[in-house]
């Protein structure tokens, strides 16, 4: 009985003994990894902030519904930071008339330009209304076919809006 609980001692403390090195390694271990954080912390790249992507579809002439997508472009900047969202209006066919030099929605294309977002005419309906870039709102870019545009972009994964 004796050499029983002389056993059971020995394999007590030895239980005991590894615990303690098992602790320690886990805090050494522990140790190393916030000293390995604090020193590689600062030059690591933060991850990049994924921007929402949206294009605005303008195509009536109606200069309600012109006002109305700058509106959505001024709302998605305070909504979401100008930093944090990239935004994309197209017009088209009779919708060009937003981005005629003599447009009444002509200065707050200019805002919306100076906010950050990317203000496109489509070149086909230019043609087909005899425009050209002279007859159009400085500091807007052009692409080939606002539609293609568009659909271009929603395969990207950006989100449409059609005010």
């Amino acid at each position: 009985m004796q050499r029983i609980k002389l056993v059971l001692i020995g394999m007590f403390g030895a239980m005991l003994l590894m615990g303690a090195t098992v602790t320690a390694s886990i805090a050494a271990e522990a140790k190393a990894v916030a000293a390995d954080t604090k020193t590689t912390a600062p030059h690591q790249k933060k991850p990049a902030v994924k921007k929402e992507r949206v294009v605005l579809q303008v195509s009536d002439d109606n200069p309600k519904t012109w006002n109305q997508a700058l509106n959505v472009i001024e709302n998605l900047q305070q909504a979401y930071g100008k930093d944090k969202v990239e935004i994309r209006l197209v017009a088209f066919g009779f919708g060009l008339g937003i981005l005629k030099l003599d447009s009444v929605a002509g200065s707050r294309v200019q805002d919306a330009v100076q906010s950050g977002a990317q203000i496109l005419a489509c070149e086909v309906t230019m043609r087909r209304q005899k425009l050209s870039k002279a007859d159009m709102q400085p500091n807007i870019g052009y692409v080939p076919a606002g539609v293609v545009e568009i659909i271009k972009r929603q395969r990207q994964g950006w989100a449409v809006v059609r005010p």
